[in-house]
């Protein structure tokens, strides 16, 4: 499903302290898609040096970003606003998992805004009570500290479950071998077991057989490491020093 850009969620940093932790919000933003980035009054100001070489490479959301005196400015376009939060506030809200917040920026009609505290200290209790719902994770109550571009991905990667966005290219997962080609590997295995007393005594051959199968199948082989496995077998075959093809094989 392709997501029209005035309906995917903003992203709105509340007094951001560093110029590199802006840079690595927008590139976390841009991985996943979202290149709206509001920022409400900036300590260092905007633009900001530092945020260019953070961002790495996606300008696109620093040259986008708009820069607001409040937050309710931000957001004041906004029908659903999210404030993302460890800590309890002090306030009533419906408490949302990042997964659930990104589910309702999609079905929900109007603008959504995830909203973003500072560095060191987060939102604070009236920046939250502009919010519909909070977002939060869980996390080890010893050491409750996410950086400004982790809480951002967290947000970011949900909702990107929802967009069009491309799987990177990943390794090609082949469908098992027919079960021909197994059973020639089976028989090469068999043939080189039972000359060296594997399925002794005879009583136990049928058994034996049957496990060393069922220990064979769980692997659901392709044809390609069916292959590789008859190769290593047929190399093990071989007498030390002989070469493939040697008649004294």
């Amino acid at each position: 499903m392709s997501i029209p850009e005035n309906r995917q969620p903003v992203i709105v940093l509340v007094r951001p302290q560093l110029g590199e932790n802006i840079g690595k919000a927008a590139r976390a933003m841009l991985n996943f898609g979202l290149i709206e980035l509001r920022l409400v009054t900036p300590r260092d100001g905007w633009p900001n040096p530092s945020a260019g070489p953070a961002a790495a490479g996606a300008d696109i959301v620093l040259e986008k970003a708009q820069v607001f005196e409040s937050l309710a400015e931000a957001v004041a376009d906004c029908a659903h606003v999210y404030a993302t939060t460890v800590r309890k506030r002090g306030v009533t809200k419906p408490v949302l998992t990042p997964e659930l917040a990104a589910k309702d920026t999609i079905t929900a009609p109007g603008r959504s805004a995830f909203v973003f505290g500072p560095e060191r200290s987060g939102l604070e209790t009236e920046d939250v009570a502009l919010a519909r719902a909070i977002v939060t994770v869980p996390i080890n109550p010893e050491f409750g500290s996410l950086n400004l571009a982790q809480a951002v991905i967290l947000c970011a990667y949900e909702w990107s479950k929802h967009a069009d966005l491309v799987q990177p290219t990943v390794e090609e997962i082949l469908p098992p071998a027919p079960q021909e080609d197994f059973e020639g590997m089976f028989e090469q295995l068999c043939g080189m077991l039972e000359p060296r007393g594997y399925f002794e005594p005879e009583s136990r051959a049928a058994h034996n057989r049957r496990t060393l199968r069922s220990v064979l199948t769980k692997a659901g082989w392709n044809h390609l490491e069916v292959r590789t496995l008859r190769g290593v077998l047929s190399v093990l075959r071989r007498r030390p020093g002989s070469k493939p093809g040697d008649p004294r094989d």
